[in-house]
């Protein structure tokens, strides 16, 4: 094997000989071909494609510090990014060579090859090496502050756009706090996980903007004028940019809610996973009768853009549009997306809907649906079935590469292939043995050439390379353009925009050619004109929405009096139901929404409220100006008018931030309509715990929820003073803390005094017992980490290879599930049976095989799911509480293992504190037999599923 490559002590698993066709399912016509695999990689985490046609790697082998002594593999020189080349052309790779590895390369999860310069995405920086001779060298960072170190909710790959920017991504694990190379500053205040003091929303950065969760983001090559793009994703792992500058990417859910989405991504756009202002999630924000997928993106708030496609459960990683290669044209303009939970790359096309897209779902490669019973009878099969892709990239050969993380199961803070090994796969014809073209980046001609090349950072470098050419390459590419197709064309307008005023003149003269060529062209000129009104005015009433709702969004930072008549031009466009467009509109009043409110209700909406049209009433709820509370109240409290109406209404009372909404809310809640008083109750409520806490008419509300501590927490109080007064008598203590433990919400002062460091420990004992029969699991679990763990039953249960293979009863499974003894459905859900408090566990057979669902139900505080990091918290009344925090701001919401939200003023905290146990017991507290748990398992993995 050339180059160099990481020890390992285990023996390497060879697949060269496989037939992976029987493995997968893949486009009819087609094969998939092992095209690389360990040693020559470990822990593929990204991918992409040199001008060479040669695969780039970053790998993560030492990702997840917190495991990584239970791995057999470890780069103690730090992380990798491996060159990989199939030198002899015979379509396997026979070339492995360090590139960089640095200790500071801690699970990078981005490469890009830019020309001379590449790219890693390690959290916390952007990092710049010049890469001559395929070694890094003159490394710079390029630019730090982003969150999420060793965490997949970090900074993730870029790619360079025609514009010959940069273009990336990071996930929620903030917060980002970033500078770029002109000085401005990114506050990005939202953190995945809350630390100690709470988390900071509501943080604005020099755009006077509050940017929150997940960030889509742009860069000029120079580091200059970062700039955010859309916000308020989950985990957006990778991003893909097509040729007329539309950006793409998908989002992980919270696990086990089946909301994974794939999306378009419209500039300005929030994407709704967190509150605008970044302080709460959304349990905390559920609305009566709204859908988990409704409530998890947000979907009923003004101001939020649609979610795109739900393709359920799953664990979606890398994406890049295919604009060209060996499939057929029917593939082109389609988004490859990797599911590492679905073991597939999934085909999303996207088909012009209004003002933005709907996605249509297909398989471009997929592992085959063995029958349980041949996986678990077969070992060699069920590890060659490890298919976790990780991302994916289109050669300049034209093949597809997948990266395979390879493993048996996913997530992100365990994993059981312990040597990290990694595949790389080849889709292409059948029989195809293409070989990678030799690219002329020295003549005009060899970079239009190279312009239309499959692999999307060498179009980068060839665009790059024609508008330094300047006027000199304009006239070879209008020569391009008369002949090529929409998205050969689209490419060129991008590079005429930058090839000085012939080109741009000559861009300009597009904004009366076909919709593709006006929608880029105005897109391109945005960015190099310094006016963009003429344009703006010109375009208002375009034909295409789509055109539409790209004007609408260039006028954002443009004063009302600059654009008055062009925002009504843009509002006479609006046929009252795209929610793409409204969204569109929505940032076009930015900060002009009670100046634009009067001209549009005078135009669109008459005396009455009563009678607005569908136009009128959704600009009423996306602007919500104080201007309409009037209205709007009316219309709540209307009962002739249907309930949607009447509920679109309050939702958008709910979000004026103004003493009078929040007056007229509780007027509602006492006066309106049945069906319309419930949910204003509710808003009530929810507002009283954030932005509304403050307001007069929330006094009574808020009052409640901080009133005098009753009798039993006053008992309890006193009795933790009994048991820390070390000069009581001890029976006297015992006896408070036996009182304490006998108390359910006793216990969690107890826990609370353990996490203090206070609790006694010659009382440990006497209080073991009666903390592991507490009626809440959540407080068993958590008391188990303090307190010596008391055993249900002596026998010893076997090995879980051995339960793995004891024979499972689907039917008796569903009765433990559901039963006393497990109670599992307390605190999780499966086909709508059970609660919402921890990860809904419906498709948890796309995530773990029958040994990895065990091991995860006997140790399930070695593989937390994020979002679900129990927290204990104290607060100045002596009480305590544990659960998930949810909403962090002024309030603080805790989301009770009972599935109770709980709000607690951030001022009477005196103690919160991130658990590193599961709230989910572990067997010893479960009680269960081997029997029991191989039932579980059975129903988990085989009940029928309901859609």
């Amino acid at each position: 094997m050339a180059g160099t490559t990481a020890p390992s002590t285990q023996p390497v698993l060879d697949e060269r000989g496989v037939d992976f066709n029987t493995l997968f399912d893949v486009p009819e016509g087609y094969e998939v071909k092992l095209w690389a695999q360990t040693p020559d990689l470990y822990n593929p985490t990204n991918i992409d494609i040199d001008a060479r046609g040669r695969v780039w790697v970053s790998e993560g082998v030492n990702y997840r510090e917190t495991w990584r002594e239970h791995h057999t593999m470890h780069h103690p020189a730090g992380d990798r990014v491996m060159i990989l080349e199939d030198r002899d052309g015979d379509g396997y790779c026979d070339s492995s060579k360090v590139f960089v590895q640095e200790k500071d390369l801690v699970a990078p999860l981005g490469v890009a090859v830019l020309g001379d310069k590449t790219i890693v995405s390690c959290s916390p920086s952007l990092i710049i090496y010049d890469n001559a001779g395929d070694k890094a060298s003159n490394r710079e960072i390029f630019l730090t502050g982003f969150g999420g170190r060793d965490h997949d909710h970090g900074l993730h790959s870029v790619v360079g756009g025609l514009d010959g920017k940069l273009y990336f991504n990071t996930g929620n694990d903030g917060p980002h706090e970033v500078t770029d190379k002109s000085g401005w500053h990114l506050h990005s205040g939202s953190s995945y996980v809350y630390g100690p003091t709470g988390n900071t929303g509501n943080r604005k950065s020099d755009d006077g903007r509050v940017w929150t969760g997940g960030l889509a983001l742009r860069v000029d090559a120079d580091g200059k004028h970062l700039t955010p793009l859309a916000h308020n994703f989950r985990n957006c792992f990778e991003i893909a940019r097509d040729a007329f500058g539309n950006l793409w990417q998908s989002d992980n859910d919270d696990d086990g809610n089946r909301s994974v989405r794939e999306a378009w991504v419209m500039e300005g756009g929030n994407y709704g996973y967190f509150s605008a202002d970044g302080t709460r999630e959304w349990p905390a924000d559920k609305r009566p009768g709204q859908s988990t997928l409704t409530a998890h993106w947000h979907q009923d708030d003004p101001g939020v853009m649609p979610l795109g496609d739900n393709t359920g459960a799953g664990g979606p990683t890398g994406v890049v549009v295919y604009e060209g290669g060996l499939l057929p044209k029917g593939f082109m303009g389609c988004m490859f997306d990797c599911d590492a939970g679905r073991n597939c790359v999934w085909v999303h096309r996207p088909v012009a809907d209004g003002a933005g897209f709907r996605l249509e779902r297909s398989t471009l490669i997929k592992i085959k649906d063995f029958p349980k019973e041949q996986l678990e009878s077969d070992p060699k099969l069920a590890r060659l079935n490890w298919f976790r892709p990780s991302d994916v990239a289109i050669g300049t050969d034209g093949a597809i590469y997948v990266a395979d993380w390879y493993d048996p199961g996913v997530g992100g803070h365990d994993t059981k292939d312990l040597e990290c090994r990694g595949r790389i796969f080849r889709i292409a014809p059948k029989g195809d043995h293409s070989k990678a073209p030799k690219i002329d980046f020295g003549s005009i001609d060899g970079q239009i050439a190279a312009l239309n090349s499959p692999a999307v950072n060498v179009r980068y470098v060839a665009a790059n390379k024609l508008a330094e050419g300047g006027e000199k390459s304009v006239a070879k590419l209008l020569a391009a353009f008369a002949g090529g197709d929409s998205i050969c064309r689209a490419r060129i307008i991008w590079v005429l925009s930058r090839c000085g005023d012939a080109g741009v003149g000559v861009v300009g003269k597009m904004l009366k050619g076909d919709e593709a060529a006006r929608l880029t062209a105005f897109r391109a000129l945005r960015e190099v004109m310094p006016d963009v009104m003429p344009m703006a005015e010109q375009l208002a009433s375009d034909p295409s929405p789509a055109i539409r709702r790209e004007v609408a969004i260039s006028l954002r930072d443009v004063p009302i009096e600059k654009c008055e008549s062009t925002l009504v031009k843009l509002a006479e466009g609006f046929d009252g139901h795209d929610r793409f467009y409204l969204e569109a509109y929505g940032l076009a009043c930015d900060r002009k929404e009670e100046a634009i409110y009067p001209i549009l209700a005078e135009k669109f909406g008459g005396a009455d409220p009563l009678v607005w049209s569908a136009k009128m009433a959704a600009f009423a709820w996306r602007l919500h100006p104080m201007a309409a509370l009037e209205a709007l109240s009316a219309r709540a409290a209307s009962e002739g008018l249907p309930a949607e109406a009447r509920r679109q209404s309050l939702d958008a009372i709910a979000f004026i931030n103004d003493p009078r909404a929040a007056e007229a809310m509780m007027k509602l809640a006492s006066s309106a309509p049945p069906d319309t008083r419930q949910l204003a109750d509710w808003w009530c409520k929810n507002r009283a715990s954030n932005d509304w806490k403050t307001y007069p008419a929330m006094k009574p509300i808020v009052a409640a929820a901080t009133e005098k501590p009753d009798a039993a927490t006053t008992r309890r109080s006193a009795d933790r003073l009994i048991v820390l007064d070390k000069s009581a008598a001890k029976m006297d203590r015992e006896r408070a803390v036996r009182r304490l433990a006998a108390d359910k919400d006793g216990a969690s002062v107890l826990i609370g005094m353990a996490v203090e460091g206070v609790f006694p420990a010659e009382f440990k004992l006497a209080v073991a017992e009666q903390l592991s029969h507490n009626p809440d699991l959540g407080v068993r679990a958590l008391a188990s980490q303090y307190f010596p763990r008391q055993t249900r039953s002596g026998t010893p249960l076997p090995p879980i290879s051995e339960l793995a293979k004891i024979k499972g009863d689907a039917e008796r499974g569903h009765a433990v599930f559901a039963g006393q003894t497990a109670s599992c459905v307390r605190c999780h859900k499966f086909n709508g049976e059970g609660k919402d408090v921890g990860p809904d566990l419906t498709a948890i057979r796309t995530k773990y095989a029958r040994l990895d669902l065990l091991d995860n139900i006997l140790n399930p505080s070695a593989n937390i799911a994020f979002g679900y990091e129990p927290w204990i918290v104290k607060v100045k009344s002596g009480e305590v509480y544990s659960g998930f925090i949810v909403a962090d701001g002024e309030s603080v919401v805790i989301k009770e293992s009972t599935g109770e939200l709980r709000t607690l003023g951030k001022d009477q905290i005196v103690l919160r504190k991130k658990q590193a146990l599961s709230i989910m017991p572990d067997n010893i507290a479960l009680g269960l037999s081997a029997q029991d748990l191989a039932d579980v398992a059975e129903f988990l993995l085989t009940a029928p599923v309901k859609k």
